[in-house]
């Protein structure tokens, strides 16, 4: 995705066009603000990249997606969107598991940024270690992410239930790392080629 490519445009269209459709009377407006807060810093994020640093396009794509995962989130919070309601009542769980699809991506996608990024910079010689970086990096970064939200909980009683989504869970945050843990090494086993493919072809 280069500055001014189709790609690009029909990536910040996406974007935008849920972002605004997100804000339209969302659920609660604390936690929408809370919840779309990272998609928005992503975006600015992924502006100074696409003129700095550009990055892979399937980053660039990931990026979009874990966005609008979080937007959807924000607008329903997450522990009511509608679809993942129809699961519970097809599968018979117990809870609407929309978050955890949240927490899945939070370790898939900064699993092929972190990747990215130590690869462009050479940071590791052994592949070995960077995967095992890259693993350790996404689970630090969910367990950071369970902090925040503890902080919330402890500032804020109006958005602290919405924002922790645990639905009674007495698990959640242990689940919430576990599924993280998972996206990154899933992210590993599955794209790998893929974006080392399109890490070469930055370089040509």
């Amino acid at each position: 995705m280069t500055r001014f490519s189709v790609s690009g445009v029909v990536w910040f269209v996406i974007f935008i066009a849920v972002l605004v459709w997100s804000a339209i009377e969302p659920k609660d407006r604390a936690t929408w603000v809370l919840e779309v807060l990272p998609a928005v810093v992503g975006l600015f994020l992924v502006g100074w990249c696409v003129l700095r640093f550009p990055l892979t396009p399937l980053v660039y794509w990931m990026i979009l997606l874990h966005a609008v995962i979080l937007m959807v989130g924000g607008h329903y919070t997450y522990a009511d969107v509608p679809l993942f309601d129809r699961f519970s009542e097809w599968f018979g769980w117990q809870r609407n598991n929309y978050d955890k699809l949240g927490h899945f991506a939070q370790g898939f996608v900064p699993a092929l940024i972190a990747r990215e990024l130590v690869i462009r910079f050479e940071v590791f010689s052994n592949r070995g270690w960077m995967s095992f970086f890259v693993v350790c990096f996404c689970l630090a970064l969910s367990a950071f992410y369970e902090l925040i939200e503890w902080w919330v909980a402890l500032v804020s009683d109006e958005a602290a239930d919405a924002f922790l989504g645990t639905q009674g869970y007495v698990w959640d945050t242990q689940s919430d790392m576990a599924w993280a843990l998972s996206g990154s090494i899933l992210a590993l086993a599955l794209l790998s080629r893929l974006h080392d493919q399109q890490i070469l072809e930055l370089h040509r």
